[in-house]
């Protein structure tokens, strides 16, 4: 069967498998660019008026450059956007690979000519020139990074007008990026993505009309999810506003929908975003918490490294009235290692929000300011530390398990939950009881905007931005054989970079364990303060809930 013939049955059974639309060459007769059979643009159904944003969603399958196999994505993504108000267009790109030029030539010609064409009609289907969007998956996620980050290179001589039509982009949706790095150039990676000589595809240039992007990845994809890293670095150097959700353990798929939609909602794709809301304001009350139980963590006269300036360091044990898991949630808060408290809005509401869910979660009091001649982090750590083993100590009195206990903290605190998932085979502190003879590593983290994670920003906030190779990660995090897996929630804007979390879930990954990844596009520190419903700030305490579903 010859290249043509393969391409119109993979042609004619993608425009079958999609709703039925009012179609258009992408080239006038004779004057495409290398050979194949026409590609085309399809036009789905407009939205309803009343629904219509100003914008409009290319659909980009993916299918390894040799076909268009993503049939189900696509019906899906055009009823999602159409709904959304976006004005949909189906791109079938020309397929299989050509021979003897770049595998993605000619669908990155197809895909350059595409936006042309749908620019040249924004006003006759009623959508702005310059709100142009692409949701895409593997293979189409590549073009659509190429789209995304290269349109100032031409993929083609001119053939018409059309062509002095720009065919930048203006937003993407990529799931699971293949052939991103160049141990993946056109196959699945070599080496995993990373390693010496492993480098972004250099066809991505990242220009001056490089666009937003919301990347997602499964964190177990032979198509490395490395690739989506190195993209968000590079688009935090150009300055562009990104996110990246890579999901533990998952393997080559679309994952995270909702989070690509909120991130549009974030980004005003959706209309202006709502009114913000107090985190506070949501989760007020305890009706969910059965009892609490307040202990010391250090026995009179033994807490070691003693200062007078310290606050005194204690836990709090909150019941659940209905409980669901034996597992249990340890929380404090951050505060620049220079004060902090168990009833701040970074611990309060995903206290009052696990309890809901029926999980006990215990709240912790460590010991500021920072020590005086010691570690920023040296009382901090020991308090921790202490209090994971005292949690232990007292789980099958309250009939909870020992071997299910995780840690979770924010800011300076996110720095102390990856000290405790990262560094438990580390001694801070010498024994004074017996309690101390219990192990304090454990079984899965949870780092919410960690600060002081990169040397650029050891004590405070990333003077790079966290984002260049000379920004490694401090020497705090032993990496130890007990590190467990770990979720991370941060914002892009953060100027405790968001590339600390990035890095470290890079690192881990290396190690072979896997964690999860969310940043929010625009969001600073604090992020989840105050935000808007329907963005990802409003619901990052669902990340927390379904991260822990394995761990329950």
């Amino acid at each position: 069967m010859n290249k043509i013939v393969l391409f119109l049955s993979a042609a004619l059974m993608f425009s079958a498998a999609v709703f039925a639309g009012e179609r258009a060459a992408l080239w006038p007769e004779g004057k495409m660019p290398g050979d194949g059979a026409s590609p085309y643009i399809e036009w789905m159904d407009p939205p309803a008026d009343s629904a219509r944003n100003g914008a409009c969603m290319i659909l980009i399958s993916g299918g390894s450059y040799n076909t268009l196999c993503d049939t189900r994505l696509v019906n899906e993504w055009n009823k999602r956007f159409t709904a959304l108000g976006f004005q949909c267009v189906n791109l079938a790109y020309r397929v299989p690979r050509p021979k003897g030029r770049p595998y993605y030539l000619d669908a990155w010609q197809d895909g350059q000519r595409a936006v042309r064409l749908i620019r040249s009609e924004t006003a006759k289907r009623g959508f702005r020139p310059d709100r142009i969007a692409t949701v895409s998956m593997s293979a189409g996620s590549h073009l659509a990074t190429l789209l995304a980050t290269s349109s100032q290179t031409p993929a083609y001589a001119r053939v018409d007008a059309i062509d002095d039509i720009p065919c930048n982009i203006d937003t993407a949706i990529a799931f699971a990026v293949a052939y991103g790095m160049t141990d993946g150039a056109g196959v699945p990676n070599a080496k995993g993505g990373s390693g010496p000589g492993v480098s972004l595809a250099p066809e991505f240039k990242f220009d001056s009309k490089t666009c937003s992007m919301c990347l997602l990845h499964g964190g177990a994809d032979p198509y490395s999810p490395v690739a989506s890293a190195r993209i968000y670095e590079r688009l935090r150097r150009c300055g562009v506003p990104a996110e990246i959700h890579v999901y533990r353990g998952k393997k080559h798929g679309a994952f995270g929908l909702d989070r690509a939609v909120e991130f549009l909602r974030q980004t005003g794709w959706c209309g202006k975003p709502g009114r913000e809301i107090q985190l506070e304001k949501r989760f007020a009350s305890d009706k969910a918490r059965a009892k609490k139980i307040k202990q010391d963590i250090w026995p009179e006269g033994k807490e070691p490294g003693r200062e007078k300036r310290f606050c005194k360091p204690y836990l709090e044990w909150h019941f659940p009235k209905n409980r669901t898991t034996d597992a249990i949630q340890i929380i404090w808060s951050g505060g620049g290692y220079v004060g902090n408290s168990p009833d701040s809005f970074e611990v309060a509401p995903a206290r009052r929000y696990l309890n809901a869910q029926g999980m006990t979660v215990v709240t912790v009091k460590y010991r500021s300011p920072r020590p005086e001649k010691r570690a920023k982090h040296a009382a901090a750590w020991q308090d921790v530390q202490r209090a994971v083993r005292i949690v232990r100590s007292r789980a099958k009195e309250f009939n909870l398990n020992p071997d299910k206990i995780g840690v979770m903290g924010s800011s300076a605190g996110g720095h102390l939950a990856l000290m405790a998932a990262a560094s438990s085979m580390s001694e801070s502190y010498k024994p004074v009881d017996g309690i101390d003879a219990l192990p304090c590593n454990v079984n899965w983290a949870v780092a919410i905007y960690p600060a002081y994670v990169l040397s650029d920003g050891s004590n405070g906030h990333n003077k790079d931005g966290g984002n260049l190779e000379r920004d490694t990660i401090v020497g705090d995090f032993a990496f130890d054989k007990a590190t467990p897996p770990i979720l991370f929630i941060h914002g892009d804007a953060d100027g405790y970079s968001s590339m600390g979390s990035v890095k470290v879930w890079e690192k881990l990954r290396e190690r072979g364990v896997q964690c999860t990844v969310h940043t929010l596009a625009l969001r600073k520190h604090c992020f989840q303060k105050t935000a808007s419903p329907g963005a990802g700030s409003y619901t990052w305490l669902d990340r927390i809930g379904a991260f822990l579903k394995d761990f329950r």
